[in-house]
């Protein structure tokens, strides 16, 4: 029997006072909110990690190893139970911090791991020269990674960093296994709700690749404002 399409039902209320469509959409201001402050937790922490990995300090590099091994290896949906379920109870003060947080920090600390990787991988892709003229210049070794060397290699390695942007909304879909109002918890429930699962996934897809969409213009667009002078695709 060929399938009855009723895209109206987005129009049609949910018992609560607002339509599918109002709700889809603020399970979507969720799961962009997981996903920004967990990308912007995966930059800080993965600068700092990637970083200690290629400095000349075998206890630091001992850190950033085991963090990255760590967080990697780890599935994400694993992680968010562990920061949920298990660190409340070893932390008792934690137990009042919202689920949100907890998601936030489990989604970021796993990307931190990658985005660490990807920051190691572009310091070491730099000539020798490069940490050689910061201390001719009579900088130290902090400096030298604050302006010469990190400003290069996050320019190198913004392409990878564009996947990961893009994976981080991806995998923003674990909050749901938390109860967070994000787009898959919304999917699940209005299916449950009014039997149209297939339009409800339909949009939730779109709005996804809407997300992804958004995000790669957007790193592309700086990608070009901040690519080296005199490099294919930097800007005029």
């Amino acid at each position: 029997m060929k399938y009855q399409w009723d895209w109206q039902i987005f129009l049609q209320d949910t018992g609560g006072g607002e339509t599918y469509l109002h709700w889809m959409l603020s399970a979507w201001g969720w799961t962009l909110s997981v996903a920004g402050l967990g990308w912007v937790v995966a930059l800080l922490f993965g600068a700092v990690i990637g970083t200690l990995r290629t400095v000349p300090n075998k206890a630091l590099q001992l850190f950033g190893n085991a963090w990255v091994e760590l967080f990697r290896n780890i599935p994400v949906l694993v992680q968010v139970f562990i920061w949920y379920y298990v660190i409340p109870e070893m932390v008792p003060a934690l137990k009042s911090v919202p689920s949100f947080l907890m998601v936030v920090c489990a989604l970021g600390f796993f990307t931190s791991a990658r985005v660490a990787e990807q920051v190691r991988a572009g310091i070491q892709s730099l000539p020798r020269g490069q940490m050689m003229a910061g201390s001719a210049m009579g900088l130290t070794l902090p400096q030298t990674y604050r302006y010469v060397i990190l400003p290069m290699a996050f320019r190198i390695i913004l392409p990878p960093l564009t996947s990961e942007a893009m994976n981080i909304i991806k995998n923003s879909s674990v909050a749901f296994a938390v109860s967070i109002a994000e787009l898959i918890q919304f999917a699940m429930q209005a299916q449950e709700e009014t039997s149209r699962g297939i339009e409800m996934y339909l949009g939730v897809t779109v709005l996804y690749v809407v997300s992804a969409f958004a995000v790669n213009r957007v790193m592309a667009f700086i990608e070009g404002r901040v690519r080296v002078p005199g490099t294919v695709g930097a800007a005029k």
